[in-house]
């Protein structure tokens, strides 16, 4: 899987309708490769309306992902709630699959004040959970825990290339923009070149080849992320993160989160076209 494909988070805003289906069409009429199906509030896809959501990527040559409701938490103190969430990811995953999407994007959990050891535990039985349900059902589809934007929130690169190297069927959505907006820095080419370094020693060649990037422009402060700007508005340094992974022969899904979803999602490729050139 050569290469990276660059796409939006949810439907593009010049999208003629807003569908997902139509999404998906003007996905391809940018010249662009992906798209994030956006479950973020609700799983608004039944089985039938995903069906037709596959059939319409697959003819636009459009390869899908998804992202679960925000309201999952796998370290909720109450086990009931665990529990809820857990079906909450299993629900958003299958509907996923059944609209062609390879992967399922999730915050996996808050830390509540206990131990990091603590909630990495809950969260890998969760997720063990899930991801048996899904193959029991022949459910294929891949479960990415996403890098958090906040010191409160569990998901810290470290944390879930632990997490995913010891679970099948798992893999880390690399948030770079959350990444840097954790504590302000990781911001370089070299801090880059780290996470895929550390990506290749824990997940192998594979890891590096199928990834699944988040990235926008940021504005964060001394608790981590606020909310999501325009690249070049921002201190993201959007150049030197597009050469590191060109450099490191990265592969898979490059989502672009921004508020002008598809003008910097093209800014992303076009860069990405421009460092190819220059090498």
């Amino acid at each position: 899987m050569a290469g990276l494909l660059f796409g939006t988070a949810g439907i593009p805003h010049s999208a003629g309708t807003k569908t997902t289906i139509d999404g998906i069409k003007r996905i391809a009429e940018l010249g662009l490769g992906c798209m994030e199906i956006e479950f973020v509030q609700k799983v608004y896809l039944n089985k039938g309306s995903a069906t037709h959501v596959a059939e319409t990527a697959e003819n636009s040559g459009v390869r899908l992902s998804a992202h679960a409701p925000y309201y999952i938490n796998l370290n909720a103190h109450d086990p009931k709630k665990r529990t809820t969430s857990q079906g909450i990811l299993h629900h958003a995953a299958s509907i996923a699959a059944l609209a062609g999407a390879d992967s399922i994007t999730f915050h996996a959990a808050f830390y509540l004040g206990d131990p990091p050891k603590d909630v990495f535990r809950r969260v890998k039985e969760s997720v063990y959970s899930v991801r048996r349900r899904l193959k029991e059902e022949g459910t294929k589809i891949t479960l990415r825990p996403e890098v958090s934007g906040k010191e409160s929130q569990f998901g810290s690169v470290g944390e879930l290339l632990d997490l995913c190297s010891e679970l099948p069927d798992t893999a880390p959505t690399i948030d770079f923009s959350h990444w840097h907006a954790r504590r302000g820095g990781n911001n370089s080419y070299e801090d880059f070149s780290k996470v895929l370094e550390d990506i290749k020693r824990k997940l192998g060649e594979d890891g590096l080849g199928n990834m699944h990037i988040h990235v926008s422009g940021i504005i964060y402060g001394k608790s981590g992320e606020r909310r999501h700007i325009p690249l070049q508005e921002s201190d993201m340094n959007y150049k030197e993160l597009i050469k590191a992974l060109y450099d490191y022969k990265a592969g898979g899904l490059l989502i672009c989160e921004s508020p002008n979803l598809e003008e910097d999602a093209l800014l992303l490729k076009q860069t990405y076209q421009a460092v190819s050139k220059g090498a």
